[in-house]
């Protein structure tokens, strides 16, 4: 019996999530709402919705891009650092006590602010994705829930190679080179489960 994989996430799951269905064909459904996730207040108000309603055995789970988008001139997030961090805490509470589900934490993804700010009608900071993924690393480990560290593959393999023209969003060798880096992880997540 195939295990039941959920991604939650924004439109950079979006973007990967087909990749990572392909990967994980053999053993895995996998699934994700057909809406953008959004921010970290959206995607705990449709825990029951997208998950507790239809418990996987896995969930692969990501917020930070809009929370973290700023309107030009800005000096405050559209979630603020602080109530994002107590947002993850919620979410990543209801999951641990309400799902059997083996939990992943996925990093946010870098941005090239420059560029975003060129073609976006709002910023998206490069200090403030290094400050929301530690606020949420803190709060995984917390939990003991692992992270796939997406912020770092797209690091390594060279960010602005596979960022589009807007500074945020993915190219297809971008999208391809998240959605094999997530497939891995589940893998690894299961095996070791």
């Amino acid at each position: 019996m195939k295990k039941a994989v959920t991604l939650i996430g924004d439109s950079i799951r979006m973007g990967y999530q087909e990749t990572v269905r392909v990967q994980l064909s053999a053993w895995a459904d996998v699934w994700g709402p057909v809406e953008n996730g959004g921010t970290s207040r959206n995607v705990l108000d449709h825990l029951d919705e997208w998950v507790i309603s239809r418990p996987p055995d896995i969930l692969h789970i990501n917020c930070g891009l809009h929370d973290l988008r700023r309107d030009f001139g800005q000096s405050v997030s559209a979630i603020p650092l602080r109530q994002y961090e107590e947002n993850v805490r919620a979410i990543l509470r209801r999951l641990k006590t309400e799902t059997q589900a083996t939990i992943i934490w996925a990093s946010t993804t870098p941005v090239n602010q420059d560029w975003h700010h060129r073609n976006k009608g709002f910023d998206r900071m490069e200090a403030d994705v290094a400050a929301y993924n530690a606020a949420a690393r803190k709060v995984a480990e917390q939990w003991g829930v692992p992270i796939d560290d997406l912020f770092a593959a797209v690091q390594q393999a060279g960010r602005d190679s596979l960022l589009r023209p807007d500074g945020v969003h993915f190219t297809p060798d971008g999208c391809d080179l998240l959605g094999r880096t997530v497939a891995k992880f589940i893998e690894s997540a299961c095996r070791s489960a």
